[in-house]
């Protein structure tokens, strides 16, 4: 989670380095102890972590290639990423009403996701601040008390149908998300082709974020430092800039051409490894092979040694050739 991209300085190798070397150490002498404890209780018998996982035919990952940087990957990977992404559904009479209301202003929909509802008086009243000063009819997903700077262009709800919110983008109207950078959030914003302003709080978030910001369809600000001309300043960028704009449209453009649905193809190989019982032959040897054997260690020193060795018997022969050349030597000067 370096929030580095594909594109990378000296120094940030250097840092992605580090990060890739703290995360193993401390997943290994942390993590993995309590994840080999859940396994042993779910499963009912000794296994570990890394077993459980070495034994996965397929891997399904909730991304795809409109999110990710380019890299190499194994055959049996497959990405899905929007796979939850479908058409909208009509929105409840007083939604719809507020959010025509807007005429060629548009809207702004903002979500911190299901985990957090709340916040505190102090950054509520921030945001709503911000908010208040923007021409653009905004949804906000909030289960506090209601701020004291609330503008009459907001509206409060302690659930907001998401998905269907963000596919009323029309052509000649305004329109934004701000999220807290969930994944599933994110895709919904590329499936509809909306911009976005990012305040990432935790886990995986600041590096979605850094993926959408290097995609250049994302403004991201700070949860525990944002201003309200922070907050404004960012809605004013990916709202007037055409740039955020027509990047997040490439990006929609980018999920939706493809030969089959995500969703279809996940469906695809949960029957195929359950019709076949598995699919042995895409899994990588690797996952036989111990540390040392992966890395390739065993061959580096046999072959060090063979050089060692070779060094060292050429070395004998030299010294073994230079002393019976010098007592030769000898013998002639004597005589």
């Amino acid at each position: 989670m370096s929030e580095f991209t594909d594109k990378m300085t000296f120094m940030e190798r250097v840092q992605n380095m580090i990060y890739v070397l703290y995360f193993d150490f401390w997943f290994q002498a942390y993590d993995v102890k309590k994840w080999d404890q859940f396994y042993l209780e779910v499963l009912g018998r000794p296994t570990t972590f890394y077993e459980t996982m070495k034994k996965a035919d397929m891997w399904l990952i909730r991304t795809y290639w409109d999110f990710e940087f380019p890299r190499p990957l194994l055959p049996n990977f497959d990405f899905i990423g929007g796979h939850h992404c479908k058409p909208a559904k009509p929105l409840p009479k007083d939604m719809e009403d507020f959010v025509q209301s807007s005429g060629e202003n548009g809207v702004v929909v903002f979500s911190l996701g299901s985990i957090v509802s709340n916040m505190t008086e102090e950054r509520a009243n921030v945001i709503a601040s911000a908010l208040a000063q923007i021409p653009q009819k905004v949804l906000w997903k909030f289960d506090g008390k209601k701020p004291d700077t609330l503008g009459p262009n907001t509206r409060l709800y302690k659930w907001i149908p998401q998905n269907d919110l963000l596919r009323y983008w029309r052509k000649n109207t305004e329109y934004a998300f701000i999220t807290h950078g969930g994944i599933n959030g994110i895709y919904e914003a590329i499936y509809h082709g909306i911009p976005m302003v990012g305040i990432p709080l935790f886990w995986d978030q600041p590096d979605n974020i850094a993926h959408m910001k290097a995609k250049g369809a994302a403004v991201r600000v700070d949860f525990n430092t944002i201003s309200s001309t922070d907050l404004l300043n960012a809605l004013k960028t990916v709202i007037n800039d055409p740039m955020y704009k027509e990047n997040a449209m490439k990006l929609s453009r980018i999920q939706h051409d493809q030969p089959t649905k995500p969703l279809d193809r996940a469906v695809f190989w949960i029957e195929f490894i359950m019709r076949h019982k598995g699919a042995k032959h895409l899994r990588v040897a690797a996952h036989d092979l111990t540390w040392f054997q992966y890395h390739s260690l065993d061959v580096i020193g046999f072959l060090l040694a063979c050089v060692a060795t070779a060094i060292f018997i050429i070395t004998k022969c030299c010294l073994f050739f230079c002393q019976i050349f010098a007592t030769a030597g000898k013998k002639k000067k004597r005589k």
